[in-house]
């Protein structure tokens, strides 16, 4: 499925052939998925993944250079905005080979986007119950239920969704997860309005929706392990395929590169105010000047509290890093500590931001705090500690995996059937 396997070898070795390769092959005036065919058939798409899936084994480093090299060069990479990461990741780590090859390709060439089926109105951050119900019938599972704040979802071919398939077990050993087609009839997309003027999100409805015994990744059964796997990758930021270059990166012109914007345009569309959410610590110092709050030693130590925050959850996820890189046995949950930050730093950051602004905080438009962004930070930074698992899940997870505390005791360990439940 790939090129060919790779032996280990040196940056400059490596930096040689990519650059000879892009040389060889890279044209702007291709089609987006004429090009990335290329680059999948080259092994270039994605090279931190195995050989045998259109990768190359590289590590990290390896795979940092490869993007320099590409950005060197203003080529465009393989599609990897959005829940498409997550999906191709679960895939590559837990699907079987079938799977991959049918799936994974048309990720990376970008004529596949996904969308992700988790939460539902009912379960809230207890994902485990969920109760909508997959029911294999006649050689296929008919799906029926209600997922809510899918990003995306309105531009999805398919979704990675986890249904209940055992009602007698406890809640945790009943779910299975699948790949379910979002063309179909039985699939209804509605969006969700966001107070923050956005609409990323929607709900969706499926009825007698029909998934192929196929498209069932892993056991039935086992889909709670599996969902473990894709929802680690979201919250430690996941192990990204090849990024394409910025428009800033990519002055020139051609037919890939007015494609790859317009790709863009629809991909990066939902995410437009995830930097607000996280509190746009970058605009505390200039806000901070601008208004004079510099000057308010007050200002001033909640400033430094929100910068030293900052620096303490880099450093800790370098660390964590480091610790995965040596082989380390020790269970970090990289992911849950690195949420769980970035929601206590927005909200300093929100709060920051308030002391800097004051009552203008509460205005948008144009000649309001900058421009309406400080408002729109502060409506927006409470989603942070909610999306990918609240913070009390966070708290939860790190108390009992990482300073081994007592597990909280539990009133749902019977069958699921008998649990109580919102409906």
């Amino acid at each position: 499925m790939s090129a060919k396997a790779t032996s280990p070898q040196t940056d400059q070795a490596i930096r040689s052939e990519l650059s000879q390769w892009l040389d060889d092959n890279w044209s702007a005036d291709r089609s987006l998925l004429e090009w990335r065919n290329i680059l999948v058939d080259g092994g270039w798409a994605a090279t931190g993944w195995p050989t045998a899936y259109f990768g190359r084994d590289y590590n990290r480093e390896q795979t940092a250079l490869v993007y320099a090299i590409f950005r060197e060069k203003g080529a465009v990479g393989a599609a990897s905005i959005g829940p498409r990461r997550l999906a191709s990741e679960t895939i590559l780590a837990m699907g079987n080979d079938d799977q991959k090859r049918r799936y994974l390709r048309p990720i990376l060439t970008g004529e596949h986007n996904w969308c992700q089926l988790f939460s539902e109105p009912g379960s809230g951050s207890d994902l485990a119950g969920l109760s909508t119900k997959a029911v294999f019938i006649d050689g296929q599972w008919i799906v029926n239920g209600q997922k809510v704040w899918n990003t995306s979802a309105h531009h999805a071919d398919y979704g990675i969704l986890v249904a209940r398939t055992h009602w007698e077990l406890p809640k945790h050993q009943g779910i299975s997860y699948f790949l379910i087609d979002m063309r179909q009839p039985g699939v209804e997309v509605r969006p969700l309005k966001q107070m923050n003027g956005h609409a990323s999100f929607n709900e969706v409805f499926m009825t007698d929706a029909v998934v192929a015994a196929e498209d069932l990744v892993g056991e039935e059964g086992n889909g709670w392990a599996v969902a473990k796997t894709t929802l680690s990758y979201e919250r430690r930021g996941g192990a990204p395929t090849l990024p394409a270059a910025s428009a800033a990166d990519n002055p020139r012109v051609g037919r890939v590169y007015s494609e790859y914007q317009k790709e863009l345009a629809i991909a990066n569309e939902p995410y437009s105010w995830y930097p607000q959410r996280q509190g746009r610590v970058d605009l505390v110092m200039s806000r901070a000047r601008e208004t004079g709050a510099i000057a308010n030693p007050v200002v001033r130590q909640e400033i430094a509290k929100l910068f030293c925050m900052s620096k303490g959850a880099v450093l800790a996820s370098q660390a964590a890093e480091s610790k995965r890189k040596s082989g380390s046995t020790e269970i970090v949950p990289a992911g849950s500590i690195g949420k769980l930050a970035a929601s206590v730093i927005a909200r300093q950051a929100a709060h920051v931001h308030t002391m800097i602004s004051g009552a203008d905080a509460m205005l948008s438009g144009p000649d309001s705090a900058a421009a309406g962004m400080i408002a729109e930070v502060l409506i927006s930074v409470p989603a942070i500690s909610i999306a990918g698992g609240t913070d009390e899940i966070q708290r939860n997870i790190i108390s009992e995996r990482v300073l081994a505390m007592p597990k909280e005791q539990r009133s749902d360990t019977g069958p699921f059937r008998d649990i109580k439940r919102n409906s």
